[in-house]
């Protein structure tokens, strides 16, 4: 019986010391990645950088992505090359798989991957739909698989020591969490190609997958996929997912009691589906309003460059990509004055004692990639869960899946984060999946 086979009919029985006899002698983790573009590449970069993962299969729809990850991968395990990933899934000598294909291929290349019996790395956002998710935390639970999804900020030390502190309360009571994505795309962003016959070097049949049949456009393929919705839930889930995994992580919240979104097309003139401007906001159980706010035709930073801030009654946590600054408040322990004309000496002495319950602080760290990799490496041998469980990034995602689904419905949604239902809009609830092309359902757990 093969390792595949074994793992597949056998996995609740596996304990760490059996499972690192099935990795061999050198304790390698042999791996195989589907999805070899910009961020497939980031990402095999980062599990390169540790010595025991062992690279042996490598699969893409294109040619030349196969052959170029080939040649930089050839002292690190025999390779085979695939573009169907199902015949990869039938590989015997592999322990995971890395999944870094666009969002609307994540939920069945995964179950099948669980299915298999193979342990799963998957890029974020987790998912294009929240039943997908759903179903993905289902079948990795029911194959007792290690998984770790791409949120590559739950694996970095410094953020680790933020949100502990957060959670601790040395912040005090955070009722404002708000985070930026910014970026000049005026005025042609990703410019507005024509749709045309698909090119013949790869299968655009196999690229839509499940996705709604429709004419082949350059822009609706590698990379700029993002900047269409039935591949990708845009900005909001793309980099929202990171902000909002974070900002859940710092807060102890792992599903928002409400939604409200607004935006638009507004300003870049190309072919894109999602907003080139949004703004979002969630409420949290404990009194906290969480923002995302996507600017796309304006380039201007927040005063402090950063990507996210959590505003608490004893102090400001600044999060940038690579540290955060803490800095104190300034409280005055006194009940507000009655301002009046009659007393104005009483006023000015009320605003002289101050004080601060925190130290100022700063922490610089890296936002390397490579640590989460290392993360899911060790899972894979102790069968340990990750730092990005499939749970924690379910959650996450699901956060920015009902954001594009209160932008669609232009309402203000309540979300039931145990049933995964909206409760205020039930008509709202039609747009947690959509149904796949034939041939491409989610399968049977």
């Amino acid at each position: 019986m093969n390792r595949r086979r074994f793992a597949a009919t056998a996995a609740a029985a596996l304990t760490a010391a059996s499972y690192n006899r099935i990795l061999g002698a050198n304790n390698r983790v042999s791996l195989g990645f589907i999805g070899l573009g910009n961020r497939g590449d980031q990402v095999l970069d980062a599990f390169l950088e540790h010595g025991d993962s062992e690279i042996n299969a490598l699969c893409d729809l294109r040619q030349d992505y196969l052959d170029y990850h080939k040649d930089r991968t050839d002292k690190r395990g025999e390779r085979r090359l695939y573009t169907d990933y199902k015949k990869l899934y039938e590989q015997n000598n592999l322990d995971a798989v890395v999944i870094c294909t666009p969002d609307h291929w994540h939920a069945l290349q995964t179950i099948e991957a669980a299915m298999a019996g193979y342990d799963i790395y998957v890029e974020k956002p987790l998912s294009l739909t929240v039943v997908e998710g759903r179903r993905m935390v289902e079948a990795i639970r029911k194959y007792d698989r290690v998984s770790q999804v791409g949120t590559h900020r739950r694996s970095l030390k410094w953020l680790h020591q933020l949100t502990d502190m957060t959670r601790s309360g040395h912040l005090g009571h955070i009722s404002v969490a708000d985070s930026y994505y910014i970026a000049n795309d005026w005025p042609n962003g990703i410019g507005s190609p024509s749709s045309a016959t698909a090119p013949t070097d790869y299968s655009w049949n196999d690229w839509l997958g499940p996705a709604p049949e429709q004419p082949y456009n350059l822009n609706k393929t590698f990379y700029n996929f993002r900047w269409f919705f039935p591949f990708s839930g845009g900005q909001i889930t793309n980099f929202g997912v990171h902000y909002v995994d974070v900002m859940q992580w710092a807060l102890g919240q792992d599903a928002p009691m409400r939604v409200a979104a607004m935006g638009g097309k507004y300003a870049v003139e190309d072919n894109r589906e999602v907003p080139d401007t949004a703004k979002v906001m969630w409420e949290y159980p404990g009194g906290a309003l969480v923002s995302f706010n996507q600017y796309n035709a304006n380039g201007a930073r927040p005063l402090k460059g950063q990507e996210m801030e959590l505003r608490g009654n004893k102090g400001t946590a600044y999060i940038f990509g690579r540290g955060f600054e803490i800095v104190p408040e300034v409280v005055r322990e006194v009940s507000r004055f009655q301002r009046t004309p009659l007393d104005r000496t009483t006023e000015r002495k009320l605003k002289a004692p101050t004080q601060t319950f925190i130290d100022p602080m700063k922490v610089e760290g890296s936002s390397d990639t490579a640590f989460h990799a290392r993360n899911f490496l060790d899972c894979v041998k102790s069968r340990e869960r990750c730092n990005a469980d499939i749970e924690i990034g379910h959650r996450s995602t699901s956060s920015t899946l009902i954001a594009n689904i209160a932008l669609k419905t232009g309402k203000m949604l309540e979300w039931d984060g145990e049933t995964e239902q909206f409760t205020n809009e039930p008509s709202a609830n039609q747009f947690l999946h959509y149904e796949y092309r034939k041939g491409y359902e989610l399968p049977k757990i």
